[in-house]
This record gives structure tokens, sequence and C-alpha cells, in this order.
């Protein structure tokens, strides 16, 4: 059978996104794994089902399944492209929508300039909810990996993440020490480790080795919490610049009973079909 997509990227953290809002569509973890193969596939890092609401409180729902096959809870780029999908598509006229995922609900506002904002909801800090273990909730937290005693915040913002500091992101372990990270036993449900440098209080850059992916152009929900961390730890501003590698967010966080909101691109490539 044939299946329409179209491929969507916001700052090159690339996606094949489906409708399953208008048609039923029932994937296999083979089928997801060729969608996202980059040699035989389309090619992507996630594929983003639209889906009919599951909650009366939602006006869609959000399933998001890596290049792997593995479905994940919260993609934040993915979100905004989401957004731009279902207003491109016709499937809703709101400004602002209303979305289920499996981490939640999260709202999406198409803005008048073509940004999205997403409102991804209160981060979650106590470690069992992330999950991460530890005897008790801290600011940072030491992990034994790959032969080093390294300084992690954890964070999820309906995934897990582990963010470091480093001194300079283009130097950065991030292909071996994100690979250990993901495999370690604290991390149950592995993790999204962020690198993250800090050019002022309001201005960082982070590189992303994500669940399932490897290193990604972006990461919205790493950006995030990369924030989330810096301010728990005193290095931080309300509103920082999160410098990618495939661009930059805007990520806002008042005080820690608020939602995280983030600021962002989300682009159409290009539609077609592909046989599954």
């Amino acid at each position: 059978m044939r299946y329409a997509f179209t491929k969507m990227h916001g700052l090159g953290n690339d996606f094949v996104v489906l409708d399953a809002f208008t048609q039923p569509l029932q994937l296999s973890t083979a089928q997801f794994r060729f969608l996202g193969d980059r040699h035989f596939g389309v090619g992507c890092d996630q594929i983003l089902l639209v889906e009919p609401p599951t909650r009366p409180d939602t006006d869609f729902n959000y399933r998001i399944f890596n290049a792997d096959g593995d479905e994940v809870e919260q993609c934040g780029n993915g979100a905004r492209c989401f957004a731009r999908y279902i207003h491109e598509k016709g499937l809703s006229d709101k400004s602002e929508i209303t979305v289920g995922t499996n981490a939640g609900i999260i709202k999406l506002l198409l803005e008048a300039d073509g940004q999205v904002r997403v409102n991804m909801g209160r981060p979650v800090l106590n470690p069992a909810d992330i999950p991460f273990i530890a005897d008790q909730q801290a600011a940072e937290y030491r992990v034994e990996v790959a032969g080093e005693n390294i300084k992690l915040g954890c964070v999820s913002m309906g995934n897990p993440h582990a963010v470091m500091v480093v001194k300079n992101t283009e130097t950065a372990p991030v292909e071996t020490i994100g690979q250990a990270l993901q495999q370690h036993p604290r991390f149950p449900q592995r993790v999204n480790v962020g690198f993250m440098q800090i050019l002022s209080p309001d201005a960082i850059r982070l590189r992303v080795y994500e669940r399932g992916v490897g290193e990604t152009l972006a990461c919205g929900t790493g950006a995030c919490a990369a924030v989330v961390s810096g301010q728990l730890r005193g290095l931080l501003n309300k509103r920082v610049k999160v410098s990618l590698p495939g661009g930059e967010l805007m990520i806002e966080w008042p005080d820690n009973s608020a939602p995280v909101l983030m600021y962002g691109p989300a682009t159409t490539v290009f539609e077609g079909s592909i046989e599954l």
C-alpha cells in the first residue's frame, strides 16, 4: 500500500510526517525503520504521526517514533513541525492547538512571523520520574562513565535528558560519552545527552546525542532541558538563546512552577508517497 508523507525539519532535525487523522494507520517497527533509513527509505531522525484526539481536552494526538523504530515520549522540534503541518493541511484553523502526547498535554501556537511557540509543560526533576537512579533530587549529580567521573544535570521534558557543561562544544566527546551514557544502568529508559557551553547567562551552545538516533542537528527538548539545568545550577537567566548545529531556539523558563516555552522555526521540505 502507498502512503502519502510530508518531509519536514526544525533546524535540521528532520521528520517524516504521516496523516493518521483522516485515515487509519498501523505500521510495524520494520516499516518505521524503513521510513527512517536514509539509503533505502525516505530518511529522517523521527517519524511523526498526526492522530485523532484520545482525550476530550485536546485537538489532536501526537506520536513520535525514532529512526530505529522505538516510540518515544516527546520531541520539541517535531512539535513545531506538527503545528505547521496541521495548518498547511487545513486540519485546524485554530491559532493555538492542544495536543496529547505520551508525556502529557502540550500547546502549540503558530505565530504571525511564522515561528512556532510550544508550551512544553513543567520540567520533571524528581529522579524516579525522569527516570534516573539517585538517592535524592539535586541540581547536579556525579556519574561514573567511560572511566570518568562527570557532573550531570538530569531533567525530563517528557523524555529523559542528561546535561553536561563543557568548555567547548566543538571538542566535546559527544559520540563516546553520549553512547556510554545511553547504556548506563542509572538511566533505565536510556537518555538523551546534552553538551552545553555557556557563552553568557543569556546564551549557550548545545550539541545533543539522542536515544535511538545519535547526534542530531537540533533537539528541542534538549534545548529546554539544558536551560532548565543551567538555571538550577545558577548559570543561566530566565530567557536564553540556544545555538545548535542546525540553528537557534529561544527558551524561556520564568520560574520553578512555570512551564518551559520554546520558540523556533518549522519548515516543510517536500511531499511524496512511498510503498510500505
